[in-house]
């Protein structure tokens, strides 16, 4: 099984994320509609889209609600612009509390809850995250589902295996049975009685089984602190469309677990929190408040240094001034004419014989 990392940091108790892939139309008239209904019924409290750039790869949308009564929740979607394969969207929602399972899906406060909804594909595999994924009958790809799922950061993958095949009853999904909280990070993998083999050959190398009948919950990558397979291994699994509850139990404690942030998820975190547009009357006011303490600061720390270049200049000054003084109190010595030779005898007898002379 691979090893946890050390290098990214953990999800902060409040933080809810997801990711997932819109293959509908129109993803960004959907979200629209959607948080405009969900105001008209104070569902939630507030929404905005942010204004795109000319350039801009993606949308993003803000929505505020409360939880428990009081617990303010904020959350931010950014869904990428078609790229042909579907939309990309990324969701990180932060509670004023630890977050409870119990509480509404953030999801389910940006994204229309139908059936038929086009975006609640997984990113990676495109599974659906509401619903029952059969494994393929290809044996390859069978493995690169299920390597992809173990990898997946994001998503809690969960493997079933039917020992025998299912009717009606079998077939109800374990999304909907799970805390509303949880329904729209798993991924729901049901493996035929015939491929028990394939799949366990798949996962061996990240060091979990599927027992004959039962489930498992895959690790993820980076594996969180804590996981050990046996501990979330479910020997029996009644697809009678009576309730898991063993099941149920396993994926709730590994979606408990202390896990590192996936790829992505750091940086969408830190735009929620030092981006965010969404502000109320009062978070206005004291925005401001804090603008005009900065403002104030950095012209104090302006006049300071105005006002310390100005004595170091008068300093300077000063000095150059003394230095001037002390300068000119020393008498100004001009250098002497070299002494005139004294005169040899012969040029004094020449000179008296030509006084003489005249």
């Amino acid at each position: 099984m691979p090893s946890s990392s050390s290098t990214r940091p953990t999800a902060p108790a409040p933080v809810w994320p997801a990711r997932g892939r819109h293959l509908g139309p129109a993803a960004q008239d959907v979200l629209r509609l959607r948080l405009q209904h969900l105001k008209d019924s104070r569902t939630i409290d507030d929404h905005m889209e942010l204004p795109e750039t000319e350039d801009a790869r993606q949308s993003v949308f803000e929505a505020r609600w409360r939880v428990a009564g009081s617990v303010t929740v904020r959350a931010r979607l950014t869904v990428e612009h078609d790229s042909g394969d579907g939309q990309a969207w990324t969701l990180v929602a932060e509670a004023e509390a630890p977050w409870d399972p119990r509480w509404p899906s953030p999801v389910a406060m940006f994204w229309p809850q139908e059936p038929d909804a086009g975006w609640d594909h997984e990113a990676v595999t495109g599974l659906r995250l509401t619903d029952i994924n059969p494994l393929p009958s290809d044996d390859k790809a069978v493995r690169r589902i299920l390597r992809d799922a173990a990898r997946d950061g994001w998503c809690v993958h969960v493997v079933v295996h039917e020992a025998m095949t299912t009717d009606e009853r079998g077939r109800v999904p374990l999304a909907g049975m799970l805390p509303p909280g949880l329904r729209h990070r798993v991924v729901e993998h049901r493996a035929a009685p015939s491929q028990l083999r394939v799949v366990n050959w798949a996962l061996r190398e990240f060091g979990v089984e599927v027992p004959r009948g039962g489930a498992v919950v895959l690790p993820g990558t980076p594996v969180p602190a804590g996981y050990d397979a046996d501990d979330f291994a479910v020997r029996s699994v009644f697809l009678d469309g009576s309730e898991p509850a063993e099941l149920i139990h396993a994926v709730t404690r590994f979606a408990a677990l202390p896990r590192p942030l996936p790829d992505g998820a750091e940086e969408a975190l830190t735009a929620l929190r030092e981006d965010w547009r969404l502000l109320t009357l009062e978070e206005e006011l004291d925005r401001e408040r804090k603008l005009v303490a900065m403002y104030a600061e950095a012209l104090e720390a302006m006049t300071k240094s105005r006002d310390l270049y100005r004595e170091a200049a008068e300093q300077a000054h000063a000095a150059l001034a003394a230095y001037r003084e002390s300068a000119g109190a020393v008498p100004e010595t001009r250098p002497q004419p070299p002494a005139s030779p004294a005169a040899s005898p012969l040029q004094q007898l020449t000179r008296t014989f030509r006084l003489k002379g005249r």
